[in-house]
């Protein structure tokens, strides 16, 4: 799917958040109709996120949820966006996604992150060890992951005996996502699809693509780099009502950065909020990069940015306390009929 400004597909990151006056059981069932509308309205792919310990994040396990998306929805890609993989076995992700795969052929995507997705005193509730350098445990997890999958292992290897099913032969689609340089590097040499995490981490997206560029090598998944940009993004009918819808992101930011944790504000509860001087000051400064505004401001940004990256693919995460907001939201950003062609993460071209 294109539209007016934004030459590439759109795709949607959904954390599952819970609302004020809403429930977990809420927020998951909103996630599922979300999907529904990504996937009337065109969008490639609908990716959950992996999270732990956050009151206001109903997405801590997204093989689970994406069996219910993918079961309600039928054409959309679904998958994780991404599950943090050293807080996992290897086996176990290759077996749950492995499932989902065989379950639901030729739409799975695994999107790997090495960041843990939590705080300190959850990372040791979720391991039994906590190694001494996550980025020597994840290029070891995902050549484990390529095992499972298919790959298998050397005759030495301490599991070489082991059959994943139903895994072997049902690898998912691979993504590195990353919000440095690190990930980047990796997806490329791996000759991997690259998700990167603008969202939160704006200030190293072009030297993260540009390594991810520089060090991508073909492989059997991807003949050429193939770059997703994670933004942002919320859009009303007006700049002053998509500013004030933005409101409670902006104090949610605010209290994840204080480990002031809570569900989403609604707009009343935002704006009643006094902020500090230090605190606008800092707010501003960390939503800087979101892109908020009426159908053609954000679509003139997101071309804009578009262009300076050469990103092949845009994913929009859109936190709004009102689920009919996020919903118009994604709407309005689809309002452009689509192209007649779209480039696939293989690096062909389709019409589907």
């Amino acid at each position: 799917m294109e539209t007016s400004g934004i030459p590439v597909p759109l795709s949607v990151l959904d954390l599952a958040p819970v609302a004020s006056g809403s429930s977990p059981a809420d927020a998951l069932a909103r996630s599922i109709e979300l999907a529904q509308v990504a996937e009337r309205l065109g969008y490639r792919r609908f990716w959950v996120a992996e999270h732990h310990n956050m009151v206001g994040v109903a997405s801590s396990s997204p093989p689970v949820l994406l069996a219910h998306i993918a079961s309600r929805t039928t054409a959309i890609r679904v998958g994780s966006g991404g599950v943090m993989l050293p807080n996992h076995a290897s086996l176990t992700i290759a077996e749950q996604f492995g499932m989902l795969e065989a379950l639901h052929p030729g739409r799975v995507d695994l999107g790997l992150g090495r960041a843990p997705g939590t705080d300190f005193p959850t990372i040791r509730a979720l391991r039994r060890h906590l190694p001494t350098a996550a980025s020597d445990e994840f290029p070891r997890q995902i050549g484990e992951l390529l095992g499972f999958f298919g790959a298998g292992f050397p005759p030495d290897h301490p599991y070489a005996t082991i059959t994943a099913v139903p895994a072997r032969g049902y690898q998912p689609a691979l993504w590195i996502l990353g919000s440095s340089d690190y990930g980047a590097k990796l997806a490329g040499m791996l000759g991997l699809p690259f998700a990167f995490a603008h969202h939160f981490a704006p200030e190293n997206l072009h030297v993260a693509l540009e390594r991810y560029r520089e060090h991508f090598r073909p492989s059997a998944s991807l003949d050429a780099p193939y770059a997703m940009v994670t933004v942002a993004a919320l859009i009303a009918p007006s700049d002053e009502e998509a500013d004030w819808l933005a409101g409670p992101t902006r104090l949610n930011v605010l209290r994840i950065r204080t480990n002031r944790r809570d569900v989403l504000a609604s707009p009343e509860e935002a704006a009643a909020y006094r902020y500090s001087p230090e605190e606008e000051l800092a707010v501003r400064q960390w939503t800087a990069s979101h892109f908020v505004g009426s159908p053609s401001t954000v679509r003139h940004e997101l071309g804009r940015l578009v262009k300076e990256t050469e990103a092949d693919e845009i994913m929009v995460s859109t936190s709004a306390h009102g689920f009919s907001d996020r919903c118009r939201s994604l709407e309005l950003l689809a309002g452009a009929p689509p192209s007649a062609a779209e480039r696939h993460p293989s690096g062909r071209a389709t019409t589907d």
